[in-house]
């Protein structure tokens, strides 16, 4: 039977050879360098007492900011947790996107303890947006812990760590999203044979690697997962990604292993190669044990901490340059339109069509209802009474309805008066929100390709958003694809293995505007050309959003409208 101070929430019959305390009681160290030789060696990692004490010692040991909830906290907060009946019905924060508790060790009453911790640090924590480690961190933490208001004091400090340049634990989308970018870059560097069979047998290779932190923590078997607890609250965040590189390397073998050395060049949809993975590393324990997984992990030669935050600094600067900082929902089934039905009239889209465009708009609009700018049917065809309509409002929403029948049209982020900056010249301005999509005859959204592939991020430049074309023919020149801004070699690692003869610039073809006419998408074609007259209209294929025509490729317009969004908060 282990420690009863750090082991009540503790089921020992799952705890296997780590229910037997042996090895040494005590460290004598204080210095870091010390400090991580033993943890790699894993000199604590045979006494469960010990290796709690250390937890606790390296945790306090963590800059934190100079208010940073502790244990007095949490009592005050929960009351007294002995006579407080815990539930796991109360919902976990919106911010875990999803990811469930990972009972490893714990007793099954625990896991309603750690629910109650995470909830208790989300009220303490109200900056956190995107945090889907936070489960499994909390949860392994309780294993070393006396009670629930120390395991909370520890979490709090990992998540209020303030150390210039140290980084425990993503709190945001935009750090999120940037590191599945940087995972990409550091596994083609690194693991090239892996990264090779990913890019060959998964459709999205972005959204296979969008799961690399759940394989360390949260898939990893807690044999091997309490190890690398060991070495990461030492090193940090980069040793996340040494394990996660190490993990796909042997994902790799297993597979070759498994298909006679040939692999399956089959693509499959992500989400099979995903669940292949994620068993594989629930698996990994019958193969590689923790100090060879570790082994692996740090024979990776030059992936120094420099190099891993300067990947990291610019793939979020790519990505808030783009206006990718929030997680946008695929469904939104229970968004709220400010929507009156008696009072909403479109001659387009019905009350209906209405909502179910609005569960595809970014997050901060989706409380605004819609107010109609400019309508064909009475302001008539006119470019410049769309502009004088439409300009000083942003975002907007265009509706096309074509003599067909067909319906389609755009989400467009920025104010139509940006035109104006390339004077009469077909000038592209606007942010990776924009998206195109018809409704009718049957319904589509096409965002942003940087979007279902982000890495392509890295490669965009700002400028690029408002490269200027002098004409139409220019703008949709077939040879832009053939002629990249750099060279292959000076591409991001990632970037040359599927996208080497990309033109970045036209994948950031928004908007455009001038005297003659209006444009969204751009690159290799138009997803929506509309004449000065707001008669007739062409759509086709463009980088920009990947898309397939909206409708006819030339076609007549019957109607066209433009809502704009009212802040029904600010009134």
């Amino acid at each position: 039977m282990a420690e009863e101070d750090y082991g009540s929430f503790v089921d020992w019959n799952q705890m296997g050879d780590l229910a037997k305390s042996s090895g040494p009681t005590k460290v004598d160290t204080k210095d870091l360098k010390e400090f991580k030789r033993m943890a790699r060696q894993g000199y604590w990692a045979k006494n469960h007492k010990l290796r709690a004490q250390v937890y606790q010692q390296l945790i306090k040991a963590i800059p934190c900011r100079t208010v940073t909830p502790d244990a007095a906290v949490y009592r005050d907060i929960m009351g007294n947790a002995a006579t407080k009946k815990t539930s796991t019905n109360v919902p976990l924060p919106e911010f875990v996107d999803g990811n469930p508790i990972p009972r490893y060790c714990l007793k099954p009453e625990a896991v309603a303890s750690v629910h109650q911790i995470i909830n208790c640090l989300a009220g303490q924590f109200p900056d956190i947006s995107h945090c889907p480690a936070l489960p499994a961190v909390t949860s392994l933490l309780l294993h070393f812990s006396v009670d629930e208001a120390q395991c909370f004091e520890h979490v709090s400090r990992i998540l209020a760590c303030n150390e210039p340049g140290k980084r425990l634990i993503d709190q945001t989308f935009l750090a999120y999203e940037s590191s599945c970018m940087t995972f990409g870059d550091l596994a083609n560097k690194y693991c090239t044979a892996a990264h090779k069979l990913i890019v060959a047998t998964a459709q999205d290779v972005m959204d296979v690697y969008s799961d690399w932190q759940r394989w360390v923590l949260g898939d990893l078997p807690f044999s091997h997962v309490v190890r690398v607890l060991d070495v990461y609250l030492v090193e940090g965040y980069k040793v996340l990604y040494r394990v996660a590189v190490a993990l796909l390397k042997f994902y790799r073998k297993h597979k070759m292993g498994a298909e006679g050395g040939q692999g399956n060049q089959q693509q499959e949809d992500s989400n099979k190669i995903k669940a292949d993975i994620q068993a594989f590393v629930k698996g990994i324990a019958s193969t590689v044990t923790p100090d060879k997984l570790l082994e692996k992990a740090f024979s990776i030669r030059l992936f120094s901490r420099k190099e891993i935050t300067l990947l990291q600094l610019t793939n979020e600067k790519s990505l808030q340059q783009k206006g990718i900082t929030v997680k946008q929902k695929r469904s939104r089934r229970n968004v709220q339109l400010a929507l009156n039905p008696d009072t909403f009239s479109s001659e387009i889209v019905s009350a209906k069509e209405m909502h179910d465009i609005w569960s595809w708009i970014p997050e901060r609009f989706a409380l605004c209802q819609p107010q109609l700018l400019f309508t064909t049917s009475t302001h008539g065809c006119s470019l410049n009474r769309f502009y004088s309509h439409c300009e000083g409002h942003e975002p907007t929403l265009l509706l096309i309805r074509t003599t067909d029948g067909d319906v389609c049209g755009a989400f467009l982020s920025t104010d139509w008066e940006e035109r104006k900056r390339g004077g009469n010249k077909l000038s592209f301005f606007g942010t990776g929100e924009c998206f195109v999509f018809r409704l009718k005859p049957e319904m589509e959204r096409y965002e942003w390709i940087v979007i279902s592939h982000p890495e392509l991020a890295s490669s965009i430049k700002t400028q690029a958003q408002k490269e200027t074309a002098t004409s139409e023919d220019q703008i949709t020149d077939s040879n832009s694809l053939q002629q990249p801004e750099k060279p292959p070699g000076e591409l991001s690692p990632f970037l040359s293995a599927r996208h080497s003869n990309l033109n970045s610039k036209n994948t950031s073809m928004f908007m455009s505007g001038n005297v003659d006419s209006i444009i969204v998408g751009g690159g290799n074609g138009n997803a929506l050309y509309i004449d000065s007259e707001l008669n007739h209209g062409r759509t086709g294929s463009c980088t920009t959003f990947d898309n397939p025509p909206l409708c006819a490729e030339s076609f007549q317009i019957s109607l066209l409208e433009v809502w704009g969004f009212q802040d029904t908060m600010a009134s």
